[in-house]
């Protein structure tokens, strides 16, 4: 499963004249393996010995085209940074307010909400909306037993 989610990732890239190259490879495939919401550093530490002549730079740029393409997201951090998820199975987030800890919440009709979201908006504003996140805030397991 996740071959064909790397391969349909790779397809979208060509099909948008984007040129695949070992860095663009390597930093998607990171994303699809892992659901740990990194940020570019871990990015850049989980595979600067593999792949030596990585730059922070060149991971900034690809998860920026990413994003551009829709094939990743950017989350915002409680430390200001940004992490960024996979987003090849639209989805939306638990994050602790706590600790800061993401989970991925798949759910059927995520779509279907998204988009009432968005006609929501443009129904009752000027405002024309592109793209959104849903994001559900509280507390996780670990941070729910110090508060007892």
């Amino acid at each position: 499963m996740e071959n064909d989610i790397y391969q349909k990732s790779l397809n979208l890239l060509r099909e948008n004249k984007v040129r695949i190259t070992p860095q663009r490879q390597i930093i998607l495939k990171y994303l699809i393996d892992h659901d740990n919401h990194p940020s570019v550093e871990t990015i850049y530490k989980a595979l600067e010995d593999e792949f030596s002549n990585l730059s922070v730079a060149t991971i900034y740029n690809n998860l920026e085209l990413f994003e551009k393409l829709g094939i990743i997201i950017q989350i915002p951090n409680q430390d200001g940074g940004v992490r960024y998820d996979f987003f090849g199975t639209p989805h939306f987030h638990a994050i602790c307010e706590n600790c800061g800890k993401i989970v991925d919440i798949f759910y059927p009709k995520y779509k279907e909400i998204d988009q009432e979201l968005k006609n929501i908006t443009k129904n009752q504003s000027d405002f024309m909306p592109s793209t959104s996140r849903i994001e559900v805030y509280g507390l996780c397991n670990e941070c729910k037993k110090q508060f007892k």
